[in-house]
């Protein structure tokens, strides 16, 4: 399994990163998404140290709490240092006015209660899941220096940040000398290519590594949708998807179509080109994977072990062109001073 830097911090991470909003099952939103138990879960979790994965992600809100339970349950026969731990906090928790977002009082609340729901002393990767506007970044920033200093984290990062979020949080904590933002979980995939405008060049500038949930976009490119074919029952597709971005649906059978050509190209599955085309991708430090069979598991295992050309990723990112939203097209057309970003890593 190959090993990146997380953005500009000295932590190496597998390409690949095990997902674990499957675990639990115990709300209404979480159910569509799977219930796996302790016991399957520690099936999955072994498959994947064999393979060389030891990072997992999780969130306190995953099905209230219950998915970092049985992630800590499942590890708990590894050794901790073997393993990586990413979670995340700010989406609500419990009742009450501040049972919400990333300020102190939240956030102490929060972590203190993933270590305990993980049964470990620190967790290695710990997310602001979404942007809170409403409390300063500087509170925000600053209680997460304190957990870091305390040992109860090691690295900070985000998740679902904008552009303007992402800097002017970097800026704060460069003033301060405080800890800053080393990866950036992000939505990204062939037919959710929004990160590439503004996201993605500024990860380059300041060294902040992408971890992309949802590489199939929302179980769209897992070559199951096809013209005329509805989802299968027990899918993802066909549950609704809830929360998911729209997507035209001849758009969506363009990009299907020019999986189907690289797989048949490379003897790869369509879900295995998707994940390998993000991989292909700057920035891109790891893809959050999910599984909910040992099967399915093995087989997303297998997206890291080939490379897709230049030719294979170009033809990939001509099916999923879509046109870019203002001031990006009005830069591009001075290319020589606007480039793109780098089509390929």
């Amino acid at each position: 399994m190959e090993f990146r830097q997380l953005g500009n911090s000295g932590l190496q991470v597998p390409v690949l990163c095990f997902g674990t909003g499957t675990f639990g099952g115990s709300t209404e939103f979480f159910k569509p998404w799977g219930s796996t138990d302790v016991a399957e879960a520690r099936e999955l979790i072994d498959l994947c140290m064999e393979a060389g994965v030891n990072f997992f992600d999780t969130a306190d809100v995953y099905s209230e709490g219950r998915a970092e339970e049985i992630l800590g349950a499942g590890i708990a026969h590894l050794p901790r240092e073997s393993v990586l731990i990413s979670t995340k906090s700010t989406f609500p928790f419990g009742e009450g006015a501040n049972a919400r977002g990333s300020s102190r009082y939240h956030l102490t609340q929060q972590v203190n209660g993933s270590l305990k729901r993980l049964k470990t002393d620190y967790i290695d990767v710990y997310h602001m899941h979404g942007f809170d506007a409403l409390t300063p970044m500087e509170e925000t920033l600053s209680t997460l220096n304190d957990f870091v200093r305390e040992g109860k984290i090691r690295y900070i990062a985000c998740s679902n940040f904008s552009g303007w979020h992402l800097q002017r949080s970097l800026d704060i904590s460069k003033q301060y000398g405080w800890s800053h933002y080393v990866t950036h979980q992000v939505y990204y995939s062939l037919i959710g290519r929004d990160y590439e405008h503004e996201l993605m060049p500024l990860g380059m500038a300041e060294g902040v590594g992408a971890l992309v949930w949802s590489p199939l976009g929302w179980g769209r490119l897992t070559g199951k949708l096809r013209r005329g074919q509805p989802a299968a029952a027990g899918t993802r597709a066909s549950d609704g998807l809830t929360g998911s971005p729209a997507v035209d649906e001849e758009y969506l059978y363009k990009v299907v179509d020019a999986l189907d050509a690289v797989a048949a190209e490379t003897g790869r599955s369509v879900p295995q080109v998707a994940l390998n085309w993000l991989l292909r991708k700057p920035t891109v430090s790891s893809l959050v994977i999910g599984a909910r069979t040992a099967d399915q598991l093995k087989a997303n295992l297998q997206a890291a072990e080939f490379s897709l050309t230049l030719e294979q990723v170009t033809k990939l990112d001509t099916a999923s062109e879509r046109p870019l939203p203002y001031p990006y097209w009005h830069q591009r057309q001075f290319a020589t001073r606007n480039p793109a970003p780098p089509s390929y890593r």
